[in-house]
């Protein structure tokens, strides 16, 4: 978690660089609340920043919106990927759109589910991709 990164940042600096040399993606979860910092995205190489969903609230307040779109143009100038947490309504989502934000997860799309539910998931989408693939 991100508790973690701040008990002596700079010593996970390398292990970060060697995840994602691996090949593993690093987001920062809930960005712009807790110990989530601009200098998070000089110190570690991160691939996504996730928007909390507090930005997101009930009758989108203005304020809170400009800060949206402040860290979706932020990450844009850094070349980093951004995830709208929490969406709920398609109100939201046609905002996201209008600021350029091109992922979002939340109950509009889908309730969470568990592992076993979420398997099966994975497996159907995989059958229609490998099914559409054959097809071309």
């Amino acid at each position: 978690t991100e508790s973690i990164l701040m008990d002596e940042p700079e010593s996970h600096v390398e292990v970060i660089r060697e995840l994602r040399k691996a090949g593993i993606q690093v987001l920062i979860d809930d960005f712009g609340t807790g110990y989530s910092s601009l200098s998070y995205l000089q110190r570690f190489s991160v691939d996504t920043l996730k928007i909390d969903r507090s930005f997101l609230g009930e009758g989108g307040q203005a304020d809170s919106w400009d800060i949206v779109e402040t860290i979706i143009t932020l990450a844009e100038d850094l070349g980093i990927n951004v995830i709208a947490e929490g969406v709920e309504t398609e109100e939201q989502t046609a905002r996201l759109k209008a600021l350029r934000c091109d992922h979002a997860q939340g109950f509009l799309f889908r309730e969470p589910v568990d592992a076993e539910a979420a398997t099966s998931l994975l497996a159907v989408q995989l059958k229609r991709r490998q099914s559409k693939a054959i097809q071309r």
